[in-house]
């Protein structure tokens, strides 16, 4: 079985909690660690599926390994690979495959809500037991996507709307970040806090209260992890 090719474009977007769902779910992961200066694969033909984390750029920065990226991900829905995106990476699967990213009109940081869908593919994807429910995500994102042509919504939010699609039944789009762990939010806050600080200030509904981020987060995550290990065991199945 070839491996699942995890990118991880900064330290504080480490794949978190991804890497044991995948292997709880029997699958090979290989890091591409854009990070530390990897380069990013020529084509996509020796793995089964790939994975996109976050990041603080954005998906129009001209940096060299994000042209390369877009054309991974386009190489790979030519051959049929499942690609999966986590905010950057979201954005990133968007955008290479016909869809915007542009800013949205107030950052959304911390803990927010979102709503999954109830249709008969959002069931398929989230599973019953959270299908058509308000689920508490974790967000750290200025721009937003709009979905390529054909994309089917999973769950969408009140402040910012487009948060998870699933296109061709096979890529998924995800923009809450569902791979935090408790270390993850605690260096997001210690390395990125006073951006919260300023929304905070400027009353931004779309942003947690300072006091509020580092609070019950091994109960938050494990939620969370639950959300992303029902929506992995769907998407590995296109994976072969």
């Amino acid at each position: 079985m070839k491996p699942i090719a995890v990118f991880q474009h900064t330290e504080v977007g480490a794949p978190g909690a991804v890497l044991p769902i995948l292997g709880a779910l029997g699958r090979e992961v290989e890091m591409v660690r854009i990070v530390d200066g990897q380069a990013v694969p020529a084509d996509a033909s020796r793995f089964s599926g790939l994975v996109f984390m976050g990041g603080y750029m954005g998906a129009h920065d001209p940096l060299p390994w994000i042209a390369q990226e877009l054309a991974l991900i386009r190489d790979a829905d030519a051959r049929g690979i499942p690609v999966a995106g986590h905010c950057l990476g979201s954005q990133l699967v968007a955008l290479a495959l016909g869809g915007e990213v542009h800013p949205h009109d107030r950052p959304e940081i911390g803990w927010c809500e979102i709503t999954a869908e109830a249709s008969d593919t959002a069931r398929a994807w989230w599973g019953e037991e959270h299908a058509g429910k308000v689920l508490q995500t974790f967000q750290w994102h200025a721009d937003t996507f709009t979905p390529p042509p054909g994309a089917v919504p999973l769950a969408r939010g009140a402040c910012c709307a487009n948060q998870a699609f699933v296109l061709r039944d096979r890529h998924l789009l995800v923009q809450s970040h569902l791979e935090m762990t408790p270390a993850l939010v605690e260096l997001s806050m210690a390395r990125n806090g006073q951006q919260l600080v300023r929304q905070n200030a400027l009353a931004n509904p779309a942003a947690s209260a300072g006091g509020d981020l580092l609070n019950d987060l091994p109960k938050r995550t494990q939620e969370m992890h639950a959300l992303l290990g029902r929506l992995y065991a769907r998407w590995v199945v296109g994976c072969g």
